[in-house]
Formats: C-alpha cells, sequence, structure tokens
C-alpha cells in the first residue's frame, strides 16, 4: 500500500513539474541547450537528513550548494570553487561537508596530470580544512580523494588512504623516495592525519567494515601479477584468497555483506562469462553466487552511503536496472520505478533513517531530473532537471537496432531518430562510443540528442570489444583495432543503408577519444563509405600512444599490459600498429576531416591530434583543426561544449546537409 501511494506521490510531483515547465518551444533550441553542464548533480543527503548538498551550475561554473530542509525558508548556501571542476559532494557528519575537486596541473615543463584534492566545510561553506593538511605526501599523490570509511559513530574523522613514505617502504616514486598505501584517520575539522595500517609492497585496495576498522586489503604479487586477499586478525595479516587459486584474472572486493561476515567479491558467470558477484564468508571460506546475469555484466554495488555495506548492484541491459538485496530498498524500487515507466530511476541518496531519499530519473526524452521523496508524509518534490529548458518535443525518439557482424556475431545498437521525422532516406552521423572499453545505452545522451534535434538519424554502435556484454564479448575485441572492431561500425552503417533508412550519400562518423580513433578509421579503411568524418581527442598513430603510455606508467606496467591486448604489443607489432593507424594511412582519407582537441589533455596527448592534422596536411587533404586551451580530455566546460557543437553543427550543415 504505500508503495502505491510513494508512486501516486511522485507521480503527481512530475505532472507539476510538467505543468510548471509546459509552455511553446521553437523546434531549434539554441546550442547552449544542449551544451550546460547538467544544472544539478551529485546530490547527498546529510545524515540526519536536514540539509541537502549537490553540485550546480551557476554562470556556466560548477559551485557547491547546501540547502537546508529541515527548518524550511534558510537560504541556500553557495560555494564557489577558484580552480578546478568540482565532482563530488560527501556529507562526513551532520556537520561537515567533503567536497572533491579535479585540477589538471603541469609541472617541470611536463604533460598535463589530473589532481584531485579533497577539504571540508561546514553548512554554511564556512571553516574550510583541506585533508591531510600536515602531511606532505599528498604533495605525491594524484588523488586525495578516496574515502574508506566515514566511521559515523566518530563525527570527527574519517578513513582515507594515500601513498606515503612508511617505514621500511619499498615501492619508490619519481624523485627516488619509497612509498606504501596507507590507511589514515583524518581529522574533518583541521584535516590531521594519522596513519593507522601500513600496506604491504604491492597493497591496492583497503576494506574498512564502516566504524574505522580495517577489515582486509588486497596485495599484488609480481612476474607473475596475482591479486591475494588478506584478513586483518588482531593486527595480524593472514590471505585467505589468491586470485590463481579462484582461476579468476583478479580478486574484485566491492564490499562487506551486510552483516559484515563475509566479502563481496566480482565472479564470471556462464558461456559469456557476465561479470555478477559472489559472498566469501571470512569464517569458512566458502563462496556463494549473491547475483548473476546470462547476457549482461553487473555495472555496479550498490552501498549504503554510510557503512559502504553492499545492498544490490545495477544491470545494464539497453537500460539500468537496481536490484537490491535488501528487502525495503527493494520495494522502495519497484515503487519509484512503476512511476516512471520506461525510464531509468535510481535512488541516490538517503538519510541513515531512510525516511528522506533522493531519487533519479532518467530516459531519452527525459533528462535527469531529481526528487525528494519523503517516505513518512509519502510526499515527493522536484528539486531540479538538467536540461531544463528543453522539451520533449524537441528530442528524438531513442531505440534498439541490433544486428548480425558479417562473422555472425550480434552486435547491440542504438539508434536515435531526428523528432518529426520519417526514418527514411535520412542523414546520418555514426557514433562510435570512447573507451572502447565502454559501451552506450538506452538514456539521455546530450551530443546524440543535439544532432537528433538537427535532424541527424544517429547510430551508436556497441561493436566487440564494448563492455558490459561478458568477458566473451570483450576479449573479441583484443588485438582489433582497426580489424573487426572496425568492421562491427561498417556492418551497422551497411545495415542502415539496406533498410532504407540512411541516405548512402549522406553518412558522416563522429566519434570523441576511442570514438575518434574509429571515425578517422573509418575515413582511411572504408573511404568511399563516409561523406565526411570528425575526431575528438582521438588516437591516430597507435605506436605513439602505447610509447607514452609506456613512459607515463612504465613499460611492464598492468595500463601497458591491458592497452597491448587490445591494441598490439608496441615492440613486436610495428607493422601491424602502423596498418592500423589512421596518421600513417592519411593519404587513403577521401573526405573533410575535422579534428578537435583539448590542449590539456591527460588520458590522449595533444600530439595525436598534432600528428593526424600534419599527416592530412602532407597528403594535401581538406582538414579542419580546432585546439581547445585549458580543456582536459572531457569536455568539462560550458564553453568547450558550446564551441564543440557549434564546430560539429557548422562541418555537418556543410558536408552532408540537415
Amino acid at each position: 500500500m504505500y508503495v502505491r501511494l510513494w508512486a501516486c506521490a511522485i507521480a503527481c510531483a512530475v505532472g507539476s513539474l510538467a505543468a510548471a515547465t509546459a509552455q511553446t518551444a521553437p523546434a531549434q533550441p539554441p546550442v547552449q541547450a544542449f551544451a550546460v553542464p547538467e544544472e544539478l548533480s551529485a546530490p547527498a543527503l546529510s545524515p540526519d537528513g536536514k540539509h541537502l548538498a549537490s553540485i550546480e551550475v551557476h554562470a556556466g561554473k560548477r559551485i557547491g550548494v547546501v540547502r537546508t530542509l529541515d527548518p524550511a525558508g534558510v537560504p541556500a548556501v553557495g560555494i564557489p570553487i577558484d580552480q578546478g571542476f568540482l565532482v563530488r559532494a560527501q556529507w562526513v557528519s551532520n556537520e561537515r561537508l567533503l567536497l572533491t575537486v579535479n585540477v589538471n596541473m603541469r609541472f617541470w615543463g611536463e604533460n598535463v596530470k589530473p589532481w584531485f584534492r579533497t577539504f571540508t566545510v561546514d553548512t554554511k561553506g564556512q571553516n574550510m580544512a583541506v585533508m591531510f593538511s600536515d602531511n606532505e605526501a599528498r604533495n605525491y599523490n594524484y588523488g586525495t580523494a578516496t574515502v574508506s570509511d566515514l566511521a559515523m559513530d566518530d563525527p570527527d574523522h574519517i578513513y582515507m588512504p594515500i601513498f606515503d613514505n612508511a617505514n621500511n617502504a619499498t615501492l619508490r616514486n619519481w624523485d627516488g623516495q619509497a612509498f606504501r598505501y596507507s590507511m589514515f584517520r583524518v581529522n574533518v575539522k583541521d584535516g590531521t592525519s594519522e596513519r593507522v595500517s601500513v600496506g604491504g609492497p604491492q597493497t591496492g585496495q583497503w576494506i574498512m567494515d564502516g566504524h574505522g576498522k580495517v577489515v582486509g586489503r588486497v596485495d599484488k604479487s609480481l612476474n607473475p601479477p596475482i591479486d591475494h586477499l588478506l584478513v586483518n586478525t588482531n593486527g595480524e595479516w593472514k590471505e585467505i584468497q589468491s586470485a590463481s587459486s579462484l582461476g579468476r584474472d583478479g580478486i574484485g572486493v566491492v564490499g562487506l555483506t551486510r552483516d559484515g561476515k563475509g566479502f563481496i567479491e566480482t565472479a564470471q558467470f556462464g558461456d559469456a562469462k557476465t561479470t555478477g558477484l559472489v559472498s566469501h564468508n571470512i569464517a569458512d571460506g566458502k563462496d556463494a553466487t549473491i547475483f548473476s546475469d546470462p547476457k549482461y555484466d553487473i555495472g555496479a554495488a550498490l552501498r549504503d552511503p554510510w557503512d559502504q555495506r553492499v545492498l544490490g548492484v545495477t544491470v545494464t541491459a539497453d537500460q539500468d536496472a537496481d536490484h537490491y538485496f535488501d528487502d525495503d530498498m527493494q520495494a522502495l524500487q519497484r515503487g519509484i520505478s512503476g512511476a516512471f515507466p520506461g525510464n531509468t530511476v535510481h535512488a541516490v541518496s538517503w538519510d541513515m533513517a531512510k525516511t528522506k531519499v533522493v531519487l533519479q530519473v532518467e530516459g531519452p526524452k527525459f533528462p535527469p531530473t531529481y526528487f525528494l521523496l519523503d517516505r513518512v508524509t509519502h510526499s515527493a518534490s522536484p528539486l531540479a532537471s538538467s536540461y531544463s529548458t528543453l522539451e520533449e518535443n524537441q528530442l528524438g525518439e531513442m531505440k534498439p537496432y541490433p544486428y548480425k557482424a558479417r562473422d555472425g556475431l550480434d552486435i547491440p545498437a542504438y539508434i536515435t531518430l531526428p523528432p518529426g521525422k520519417t526514418a527514411k532516406n535520412l542523414p546520418v552521423v555514426v557514433m562510435p562510443h570512447g573507451g572502447p572499453m565502454a559501451r552506450d545505452q538506452i538514456g539521455f545522451d546530450w551530443m546524440a540528442q543535439f544532432l537528433a534535434n538537427r535532424g541527424y538519424a544517429v547510430l551508436q554502435p556497441n561493436f566487440r570489444g564494448s563492455d558490459g556484454y561478458g568477458h566473451k564479448f570483450l576479449k573479441a575485441g583484443y588485438g582489433e583495432w582497426g580489424g573487426k572492431m572496425q568492421d562491427d561500425v561498417t556492418d551497422g552503417v551497411k545495415k542502415l543503408i539496406a533498410d532504407g533508412i540512411a541516405d548512402p550519400k549522406r553518412i558522416c562518423i563522429v566519434g570523441w577519444s576511442y570514438g575518434g580513433y574509429a571515425a578517422l578509421s573509418g575515413a582511411a579503411f572504408t573511404p568511399d563509405l563516409y561523406a565526411c568524418a570528425v575526431g575528438g581527442a582521438g588516437v591516430y598513430d597507435l605506436k605513439k600512444f602505447l610509447d607514452t603510455r609506456a613512459k607515463d606508467y612504465g613499460k611492464d606496467s598492468d595500463m601497458i599490459a591491458s592497452w597491448s591486448l587490445f591494441i598490439g604489443d608496441r615492440s613486436k607489432d610495428a607493422d601491424k600498429l602502423a596498418a592500423a593507424s589512421p596518421a600513417k594511412n592519411a593519404d587513403k582519407i577521401k573526405i573533410p576531416v575535422l579534428l578537435v582537441h583539448g590542449k590539456d589533455d591527460y588520458t590522449v596527448r595533444i600530439d595525436q591530434t598534432e600528428a593526424m592534422d600534419e599527416a592530412l596536411r602532407q597528403a594535401g587533404k581538406k582538414v579542419t583543426t580546432i585546439i581547445i586551451p585549458g580543456e582536459s580530455h572531457y569536455l568539462q566546460k560550458m564553453e568547450t561544449r558550446v564551441q564543440w557543437l557549434t564546430e560539429l553543427e557548422k562541418f555537418l550543415k556543410e558536408n552532408i546537409g540537415n
């Protein structure tokens, strides 16, 4: 009965929100309507439910915001950030809020590196304290943002790991100083820190119990690299699991069971080797399956925000679906999902009593929207809608568009159709995703919806090597950059043509990151299929990319081993790498090319676009290259998104019309 009441309350809140915003809208809203970052994100309720923190966009800039819910009527507090980008807001007590900032910094003339720093403020945005304020080891850590334990029964402290030069350490940084991954108790009022546990030579993860006690850690041995799970018993460390004995690639601990008696870990299941969850009982060493799906990987473990115990999982089929192991949370999920059929609904934050819950609702024509649900009064109220100036009639229909690759492999894909257009003889933008160990799904995609609004059908293929469909599908992409992965994209385009959806003379391939690589590969290796190509922050010279990664992370690092599986060995496969590199095959390209890249990109260096630009110009090809100062890999600034969409719209109109 109460679930139905909540669903009714939420549905009524949705109706009032729609009525409040309903108005006649232009068929083509300005670029800014799509380019604005989410107007509200990362909402978080305080433990007592009296305050709501979030990251909001004001005048194009992200700021922290604290709203007082009880008592009502207290003005909201804004917390501006002078440098970097806010990426997280998290309550550490009823009085203190932790904020994490990403600052991209350049040192000693080197390439830009991503740095993450955390600080706390009170509910009025004052009395700031920087975490690890007394520990100079923070200067050698790219990240001081991981919170392993809030320890809610000790409101003045949290537990955070960083690398430091603990006694007898054997790891060394670029200055030759010894470091280990150690756990610290950090004072949230002044940022001072005290080391409570020192990691082993290759410790990479800590597991805490929610009350300030270290329960376990994961170490990795070298040559060969093998994960080992250790437990802490009366101050002594004992190994209880080894990845090699389990037949796994690693030990992925996602948290503790609700009762705290076991670890919950990732494992692979079935012929597709999809990732699910098992529990490992600490006392008897027995494993039990907690969750598995025959077709899809879990997308994330759902944890209680206060003690980090695992409550459920998110599974991404065509859309996200949350499944809770906790009966009360699963009842809540059924109710809120029923209120928004066809959309994805998440409970993203709640107070410790679970009386107040923040909901996020999203669908292809429903930009992410947040509601505050009161489970005592059975009432719901809208908080904010991202992309609030957009209306449903301006957005395209998104639906599955699966097809078979030439070798018979089933390729999941999605197509977004322009609003008000018949799906016949349309100009098409093919948009392979980045990663490539990522995937597209049904939901609100600001870039795809912008293109659909401008009259283009958008194809988003989840080619082999994409994540989410099991390890077997992922592994099918090993060594297939420019090969079968690219064929999967090509085969999707050919199906669009065969189905009469695409005008074969008006197809452009557009992508960012790996998608940028796929776009320029499409131009080079299937030169008659496309009318234009757009590469954003792409990889175009594969050996150069691997050499840069080896310099950054070490030639024997896990990072290089992982990339080598997909791309190839930078020493042994030089000819193969050159054959699959668009920059080495620029002479084959026949169509106009647009290249866009952030100058401070640390994920894919700017030298990749510089190499592609030079190769195209030397080959006498038509290329426009735009370098964006101060931007990273992730289009974090509104002005950058406006520039990107403006240039993209102009380029597409010139080459395939609209």
